[in-house]
């Protein structure tokens, strides 16, 4: 019978073939064996065989990389590749050779305004999903794109105050590059917990009606919503303004979904 998940424990003597929730308790581990073939084929792996199982394994594993068998192979900045679908938004690349692993930035080559994929999934054949970070428009099958070797970074540094950027770190103010000496990817793991500060305060806003009846609390987060020309972006500014004058730290406005010029 396909599909049942059995194992088989031996203490002593006697051995217990368990079948799902049902335990049967069976005084010779042969008989049981030969008398539930038809349902389920189990067996008892001592420590020897699964030694030898493992050791053998590995010696398949050692000749098929001897013998040249394709392996999978770590990506290299460089690594070319054309694409071969592009649905909106996502678009799937497929490489001849290298890979490039999750979250690495693609730039399709030949293409003005530059246009950077970022890898979100492997489907196999070689191929890549990735996502776009801009407008897909004019994008047709067989461009080439070349794998940058990275993930996506950005600028940081007292350098980005003031600046506005996009989410691929190319500043869109109209002021001229970004003279930043240090770039960080724009996917982190989040801190240890032994790192974080684990005391509760209130962050004082500077706004009355929020500091009086909805107070916020600093490291966590908050969802402020409202209909459209209500004053949720003029909240936001007094915000910014009083945590900048007030607190001495540094916001960062980070606009998702919204329309940018």
């Amino acid at each position: 019978m396909q599909g049942i998940r059995c194992a088989c424990r031996r203490a002593g003597s006697v051995a217990q073939l368990v079948l799902g929730k049902q335990r049967h308790s069976l005084a010779n581990p042969r008989w049981s064996r030969l008398a539930y073939q038809p349902i389920a084929n189990f067996h008892i792996v001592g420590k020897r065989n699964a030694a030898a199982q493992s050791t053998q394994q590995k010696t398949v594993e050692s000749k098929q990389t001897q013998t040249g068998q394709k392996q999978p192979v770590q990506a290299a900045k460089g690594a070319k590749g054309r694409v071969v679908s592009v649905i909106g938004a996502v678009v799937d690349v497929q490489f001849d050779e290298q890979l490039p692993p999750i979250l690495n930035a693609l730039q399709v080559d030949g293409r003005q305004p530059k246009l950077i994929l970022e890898v979100a999934q492997h489907l196999g054949d070689n191929t890549v999903r990735t996502i776009a970070m801009d407008g897909t428009e004019g994008l047709v099958r067989g461009q080439p794109v070349t794998d940058i070797g990275t993930p996506i970074k950005i600028p940081v540094g007292s350098a980005t105050l003031g600046r506005i950027i996009n989410v691929i770190g190319d500043p869109i103010d109209e002021r001229g590059p970004v003279n930043a000496e240090d770039y960080a990817p724009i996917h982190a793991d989040a801190p240890p917990f032994t790192d974080m500060n684990v005391e509760q305060q209130i962050l004082e806003t500077g706004i009355k009606v929020v500091d009086l009846l909805a107070p916020y609390a600093k490291g966590g987060k908050i969802g402020l919503f409202g209909g459209a020309g209500v004053g949720k972006t003029v909240l936001v500014m007094e915000l910014i303004y009083n945590v900048a004058t007030s607190h001495g730290g540094y916001s960062v406005f980070a606009g998702v979904g919204r329309v940018t010029w």
